[in-house]
């Protein structure tokens, strides 16, 4: 697994932004990666960003119904990584934002 295989994409919610102003950011990752490679896998695909932890948590599928018919939704892995006090911050919606 190549380290830009590890991040799918950035998890934006209203809790997930308010956690940015602290360098918390919160990515879907791989369901195989565990907290080492996440950090790498940062590390490598954002410039000047150094990790201090990551955090991890299984989200489970979720029962769906429409109608009469049943089905669930599709689990994944999220990942919170913090960055350190000197580190970049990274540019999730591009240079024009804010």
């Amino acid at each position: 697994m190549s380290l830009y295989d590890v991040i799918k994409k950035p998890i934006i919610t209203e809790a997930s932004m308010a956690a940015m102003d602290e360098k918390k950011y919160t990515f879907e990752v791989d369901a195989r990666a565990h907290k080492l490679l996440i950090k790498q896998a940062v590390e490598a695909v954002f410039e000047g960003v150094k990790v201090a932890s990551v955090n991890t948590v299984t989200v489970k599928p979720k029962a769906k119904r429409v109608g009469r018919y049943t089905g669930t939704k599709p689990g994944y892995k999220k990942a919170i990584v913090t960055l350190t006090a000197d580190s970049k911050s990274i540019e999730i919606f591009g240079e024009d934002a804010e």
